[in-house]
């Protein structure tokens, strides 16, 4: 069996972890955890990192940040995960969902500025695939009416929109670090902080409230509880493992751009005949190989060849279910004009495995068995 995903691992975790337990700092903020967030601000020119437990915390620290309240409205795209929502409802806004490119599938931004209101508060993009949604446009809307940018870059580390990097255009960025993800702590994720302003605050949310954070830099004598807040810190044990990959981040990436442009060139002729859709990358845009996808014509022929591929050893999967058809979308939020594509395209998807480890010779037996079920 050719697993969807195996998680990266680049030999040194277990090293650097060892180091972690011997520094006897295992808990928030040890010595790991400061050199991931140092190698985030140099690769990204984001002005502050905050690695955090999960892309999920980092998304409920920037809406902390980002003064989100009960009555607000943040429009973001229905196709995306869970945690872009969440973040928002838990604290009492509404997401407002609009339809996606069938290109990129990221969020139509020709279609944000119609579902402004006078209670929207935030826009949140999702930058599928880490391929970057249309930052110059999203940022214009944002700037006329008064709007913050929390960009959900969860997919997104090492790729840029325009030579910039993903997750450094809006207020704050949200990067993962799950296992599924190109670098990996297991669980793990970070928040990019665009200006200064927001850092002291982002510390304090971060570190259940207190100013703990400038008591460890020995700026105080003492902390205090200064705010409301919550545990955003992730053990730097963690923080190693992930730390032994992004040293090698490059590479990582080369290798995964490698498997990417094999599946292009092997699967072009079944899209130059029509019966399958590839990703489609802007120009303007470099991607990060994070996932490889194709379209199939309906969600009929995608669950014929997603089982079709199973039963020869292949576990490809298809991906979210689009937010504002599931129960707590209808709860929580409304979705806003036409559904064009987000439904349709989201049923056609289907992603093929993809990860570090990935053998050129597996992704020619993948592409091997996709052209067979067209072959029927």
């Amino acid at each position: 069996m050719i697993n969807f995903n195996v998680p990266p691992y680049t030999g040194k975790e277990l090293e650097y972890i060892k180091q972690a337990v011997e520094n006897q700092k295992i808990c928030g903020d040890g010595p790991f955890t400061m050199k991931c967030n140092e190698w985030i601000e140099k690769k990204t020119g984001t002005a502050k990192c905050l690695l955090t437990p999960s892309c999920t915390h980092a998304t409920e620290l920037a809406a902390l940040l980002a003064d989100i309240r009960e009555g607000d409205e943040v429009i973001m795209p229905s196709y995306t995960f869970v945690s872009t929502a969440d973040a928002f409802v838990l604290r009492g806004a509404t997401a407002v969902f609009v339809d996606i490119r069938p290109d990129t599938m990221n969020i139509d931004e020709t279609l944000i500025e119609e579902a402004v209101t006078e209670r929207t508060r935030a826009i949140a993009p999702v930058h599928y695939a880490g391929v970057g949604c249309e930052m110059d446009a999203i940022m214009d809307i944002a700037k006329r009416h008064n709007l913050m940018v929390i960009e959900d870059a969860a997919q997104g580390i090492m790729a840029t929109y325009k030579g910039k990097a993903l997750g450094t255009f809006g207020e704050f960025g949200c990067f993962s670090f799950h296992e599924t993800k190109n670098f990996s702590m297991g669980e793990g994720g970070a928040l990019l902080i665009r200006d200064e302003k927001y850092i002291e605050d982002a510390e304090i949310f971060r570190e259940k409230g207190t100013d703990r954070s400038k008591y460890y830099r020995g700026q105080i004598d003492k902390y205090r509880w200064q705010n409301y807040g919550s545990s955003y810190l992730p053990s730097d044990m963690n923080a190693a493992y992930l730390y032994a990959q992004l040293e090698l981040a490059d590479e990582i990436t080369r290798t995964r751009m490698d498997r990417w442009n094999e599946y292009w060139e092997l699967l072009k002729p079944l899209a130059e005949e029509g019966r399958i859709e590839l990703p489609y990358i802007p120009g303007h845009c470099e991607h990060n190989a994070h996932m490889f996808y194709i379209k199939a014509k309906d969600i009929e022929e995608r669950t014929r060849l997603e089982a079709f591929l199973k039963e020869r050893g292949v576990y490809a999967v298809f991906h979210y279910i689009p937010l504002h058809t599931a129960p707590a979308g209808m709860k929580f939020g409304r979705f806003h004009g036409e559904d064009k594509y987000t439904t349709k395209e989201s049923e056609r998807l289907l992603r093929l495995p993809m990860f570090y480890t990935l053998k050129a010779e597996e992704v020619e037996y993948i592409t091997e068995q996709v052209k067979a079920f067209y072959r029927m």
